[in-house]
């Protein structure tokens, strides 16, 4: 069964050399490159009408919070492609499709800024990749760890909430 690549892409194209690069890779990758869709992507609703779906997202050096819509979703994260300095694209899969082989976590949880915390979470157990402050004082943060079980182990000892694993690369 092939699978079917949809490039997200919610930015200006014309004359986008981000979005050229991208088509050209994601073409290279998968030996074609159907559709480009502009509009926000809802990815369960993506996954339960095409399960082959490989949804290709853009992340800039400026993006944050663009993992949040992934977590409670049948999406996850399989691999990782740098198509320009300033965007990388996150190859997007339906879960039960996704053949998870990388050794990089991309781990999401809701942490009390402590220094409890940043005792306990060392660069060593899971690194900070984007982090955004809420209303109730807390901060939701991606960490990138190559052991989910010691990253999870630290979440919990300092009371803090694990929201969960949104992929691998």
């Amino acid at each position: 069964m092939s699978k079917f690549p949809i490039l997200y892409w919610p930015y200006k194209t014309n004359g986008n050399n981000e979005y050229q690069l991208a088509r050209k890779v994601i073409n290279s990758a998968m030996g074609e490159m159907r559709e480009a869709i502009s509009e926000d992507v809802n990815l369960s609703d993506r996954f339960e009408g095409n399960p082959d779906a490989v949804v290709y997202y853009p992340v800039f050096c400026e993006s944050t919070g663009w993992w949040g819509e992934l977590l409670g979703s049948d999406g996850v994260i399989v691999e990782k492609m740098i198509i320009s300095p300033e965007c990388q694209l996150m190859v997007i899969m339906a879960e039960s499709n996704a053949k998870m082989r990388g050794n990089h976590h991309l781990l999401a949880a809701e942490i009390r800024p402590s220094s409890g915390f940043f005792k306990k979470m060392n660069s060593s157990i899971a690194t900070v990749t984007d982090m955004l402050a809420t209303d109730a004082g807390t901060i939701l943060a991606l960490f990138s760890g190559k052991n989910q079980n010691q990253f999870v182990n630290v979440i919990e000892s300092t009371g803090d909430s694990y929201l969960g694993c949104i992929g691998r690369y």
